[in-house]
């Protein structure tokens, strides 16, 4: 099993827009049965995310009887909604201006458009390289997560294809993280795949982590619609796709000498880590007193004390930052780069979480989803995310990708390979 890896990289190539989709209904989904009014407050884990942009999914998968599948999808839906009814819920503010997700038996409920677009097939979006072509598959483009104030927080938008079905998911990324999204996604395929109730229910008490009451002064921009016009250069993508004999070969290299301050040998996530970040350094062709930084979100859900279920629903995430000169990255041997990889990640240790959460209280700043740092190479996603195993009932999808929404230049997703 590889490795797919999206890169990004600035450029001003343009592209050629999809206009082949075309919007047939929307309706909208709540859960199976009444659940009443509950409140859940966001937490500091939570809020950083507001001012990102919705967190976009693409699944596509060979298949037929579309119509069909699209109601298996809704009726699935409403019940695994029973369990993970945040999503079908708002995003709110209580009295003392502390944001919170909302949910009550008459909110609208989960987005569900379906469209058509005959001309696309799936070996088409298969080979493609970049979002640009697939923008019109995935609902809420340039969205702002602040937004779920007034808009569902998830809207699903199933496409019929010239010879399958993609499924385009936009989730607010306020209100739950990569390990939630995955942990929902395949709870619902398990439902469609014929069971009456979810494997494992997600864990909703995000108080129990952090329970600190952070008041953000927050609105939206004048005009959020579609945030289009300033997103700045447009960027060149490419979708590289790592065998298990490559990722051997680059973790042998970097491992040709081991890391000197334990005998742990450095990981795959590691040893691929500091690849594309070396070869991206380089290819931006830095002067080497230039300063490079590499970004990783971590899952937090071990390492926080006491720590949390892996089914915890929520972001339970930190952005891990280190940095190097250009000249010193190229210059020196690979475990350099992997051993600074390494540490940033060895020392988000308990301690360091609850340090990085008392200073962010102590003075709240909402990043935007480009502030990961100069020159930088920002990993997201994880190919520990089983995201080919998300089945609903037709066989595995021919292929997952990220969408559009918060791309910069240097930010790579990171799935397991097919």
């Amino acid at each position: 099993m590889g490795h797919n890896c999206s890169a990004l990289t600035g450029d001003s190539g343009k592209k050629e827009e999809m206009s082949k989709v075309k919007i047939i209904s929307t309706s909208h989904v709540k859960p199976g049965k009444m659940i009443g009014r509950k409140e859940c407050q966001l937490v500091t884990f939570d809020l950083p995310y507001l001012a990102f942009h919705y967190n976009q999914k693409l699944l596509f998968y060979k298949c037929g009887e579309f119509e069909e599948k699209v109601e298996k999808l809704k009726d699935g839906l409403r019940v695994v909604l029973e369990e993970f009814y945040q999503l079908a819920g708002k995003l709110g503010k209580d009295e003392d201006g502390v944001f919170r997700v909302e949910y009550d038996d008459d909110m609208d409920g989960v987005e569900v458009v379906e469209a058509t677009a005959m001309e696309i097939g799936i070996e088409e979006l298969a080979a493609e390289d970049g979002t640009a072509s697939f923008k019109d598959l995935i609902p809420y483009n340039g969205v702002l997560n602040l937004e779920g104030l007034h808009r569902p927080l998830l809207s699903v938008q199933v496409t019929k294809l010239k010879d399958g079905v993609a499924m385009g998911c936009a989730f607010n990324h306020a209100i739950l993280d990569g390990t939630s999204t995955w942990h929902f996604m395949s709870s619902w395929a398990h439902i469609c795949s014929g069971s009456n109730s979810v494997p494992v229910s997600p864990f909703l008490e995000r108080t129990k982590v952090r329970n600190t009451r952070v008041k953000l002064d927050l609105s939206l921009p004048p005009n959020p619609v579609n945030g289009e016009a300033n997103q700045g250069p447009q960027l060149r993508e490419k979708l590289f796709r790592f065998s298990e004999a490559a990722i051997d070969k680059i973790k042998s290299k970097v491992n040709s000498t081991p890391p000197s301050e334990s005998s742990k040998p450095f990981s795959t996530f590691q040893s691929l880590a500091y690849h594309v970040w070396h070869h991206v350094t380089l290819a931006r062709e830095l002067k080497p007193q230039d300063y490079t930084v590499f970004t990783l979100f971590a899952d937090c859900r071990k390492r926080v004390d006491p720590p949390m279920p892996e089914s915890y629903f929520g972001n339970l995430i930190h952005a891990i930052f280190t940095v190097t000169a250009a000249g010193l990255l190229s210059a020196n041997p690979p475990q350099f780069g992997a051993s600074l990889v390494k540490k940033a990640i060895e020392a988000h240790n308990a301690k360091a979480i609850e340090e990085r959460n008392k200073e962010w209280e102590a003075a709240p700043k909402i990043f935007e989803y480009k502030d990961a740092g100069v020159n930088c190479v920002a990993v997201g996603s994880s190919p520990r995310f089983k995201v080919y195993d998300v089945d609903f009932g037709w066989g595995k999808p021919e292929g997952v990708r990220s969408g559009s929404n918060n791309r910069f230049d240097g930010m790579v997703y990171l799935y397991q390979g097919k």
